[in-house]
């Protein structure tokens, strides 16, 4: 008789301070309450609802179709695809990029940034992350073994960071500053002013820009700006974009690495063992989405500037504060006085009007008191969510002002 052992494998010492993302868990009870019966309308996630252009969708089936089109492909991605990626940025942003070895396509832009940490950090490094910024970025710092340092973010600051402050504390260590214009979640937008600071503050302090870029077309009224259009970017700052929120491709998984050509190729070295390339149809039809021009962007923009409203709208009813002058796909606002912070008053209006706004929280400390709520829903549910809202909002004041007293 075989005697059996209880099986203990413990995790990885290197995902100790690394939760389950949070959209992971949070969807999963949604979709319980909705499971329940509960119909909740999320605000929560970034997904377009939209569909692709009807030619990105004919040119991934007809590639699809084709015999040849299902085998492995290139690591680096087709030469069409790169040679699309370089005169988009051509085209959009001024920037003269060598497709050969100046862009990397990704298996969406989250994969790069993983792809990123893994390249250059190890233990003993430091990172620059924003607070507030994407959780991501922490998460790919932690399982590295890199130690994070946050720089602060503040409505009082113009959600910039503060370089002077930045450049009088020890930054020996700094290996990697992450920065991301339009920032999500406080759809600010950077100008080329500064960003030719953040390139000169990089410069002296040989620390190596990592700009995550996939929000400049979604609501911005200025042309969208790339971090390596700055003179003396391209010796100090590689930049990551998506095709996720700019053509409705979120679930497809297309993003690029641009940038020095040393950079590119040694986070070649560590992608090539990680993935066997791109569906081909999915990257003929990337060079589609590519191609599309000022009348995308525009119907596109008109669509989120009308629910834009409806969401400004429906935080206003809960007394939130939103700031002006916003890009992306979101809405971030400031919680009313009565409410702890952005998870209670969350937490409140799921509980009372089943509809979920993200709490600001989940971005860091500084987003504590703010919640950020998606434009991704039709305007159907908009209206729906904004309906529930004002059925249940002065009762929720209310509570909120109640629970504010108890604390006190």
């Amino acid at each position: 008789m075989i005697e059996k052992h209880t099986m203990n494998i413990s995790v990885a010492s290197r995902l100790a301070h690394t939760g389950e993302y949070y959209f992971s868990r949070k969807l999963r009870e949604l979709a319980a309450l909705n499971a329940a019966g509960a119909n909740i309308i999320s605000l929560g996630i970034g997904s377009p609802d939209l569909p692709p252009h009807a030619s990105v969708v004919a040119a991934l089936a007809a590639s699809a179709a084709l015999p040849t089109a299902h085998g492995y492909q290139s690591y680096q991605g087709t030469p069409a695809l790169r040679g699309a990626m370089a005169e988009f940025y051509q085209r959009h942003y001024g920037v003269a990029l060598d497709p050969a070895t100046e862009i990397l396509p990704l298996l969406g832009s989250k994969e790069g940034l993983m792809h990123i940490a893994m390249t250059f950090l190890e233990a003993g490094d430091a990172v620059l992350i924003p607070n507030p910024g994407y959780p991501t970025y922490r998460a790919v710092a932690e399982i590295c073994g890199a130690k994070v340092r946050e720089y602060d973010l503040t409505a009082a600051n113009g959600w910039l960071p503060d370089l002077a402050a930045l450049a009088a504390t020890d930054l020996s260590r700094v290996k990697l500053m992450l920065v991301n214009y339009p920032h999500m979640p406080t759809g600010t937008a950077a100008d080329l002013p500064f960003l030719t600071r953040l390139v000169a503050f990089a410069q002296a302090h040989g620390i190596l820009l990592v700009h995550d870029n996939p929000y400049g077309f979604i609501l911005n009224e200025t042309p969208p700006v790339s971090l390596l259009a700055v003179p003396g970017a391209r010796e100090v700052a590689i930049e990551l974009n998506s095709l996720s929120k700019s053509h409705n491709l979120a679930g497809w998984r297309v993003g690029l690495l641009a940038g020095r050509a040393d950079v590119i190729a040694n986070v070649l070295r560590f992608k090539s063992n990680m993935d066997s390339g791109m569906f081909l149809p999915v990257q003929q039809a990337a060079v589609a989405a590519l191609a599309l021009g000022a009348d995308w962007f525009a119907e596109l923009n008109a669509t989120y500037r009308a629910r834009r409203e409806l969401v400004l709208e429906l935080l206003r009813a809960l007394g939130c504060d939103p700031a002006p002058g916003q890009t992306g796909l979101f809405v971030w606002a400031a919680v009313p006085t009565g409410f702890a912070d952005g998870y209670a008053l969350s937490d409140a209006v799921l509980a009372e009007a089943r509809v979920f706004i993200t709490p600001g929280g989940i971005f860091g400390s500084n987003g504590l008191g703010y919640v950020r709520a998606s434009l991704c829903q039709p305007e159907a549910l908009l209206r729906e969510a904004l309906a529930r809202v004002n059925e249940i909002r002065k009762h929720v004041m209310l509570s909120g002002a109640e629970a504010s007293r108890v604390q006190q």
